[in-house]
């Protein structure tokens, strides 16, 4: 139960982290590429295309490592029984 509860809490965590750095990557392509704003393009681009994807990284990131940290802690704590 414990590993379970701990990849929800990793999955919002990677949530949040990812859609953050995915808006950072976001304004860091529409500065570089130098990205039209014409009726907010570059802002679309940064809120549906990298914050989604940067979420969705970061969440599957998060729960994989959330559960790989607590399996391994469980195993540790069983191993010392």
């Amino acid at each position: 139960m414990k590993t379970i509860v701990l990849a929800a809490l990793g999955t919002v965590f990677g949530l949040v982290l990812g859609s953050a750095l995915g808006i950072l990557a976001g304004i860091a392509w529409v500065s570089i590429f130098s990205t039209t704003d014409f009726e907010g393009y570059s802002a679309m681009l940064v809120f549906f295309t990298f914050a989604p994807v940067g979420a969705v990284v970061g969440g599957l990131t998060g729960a994989i490592w959330a559960a790989y940290t607590a399996s391994r802690a469980r195993i540790r704590m069983e191993g010392d029984a």
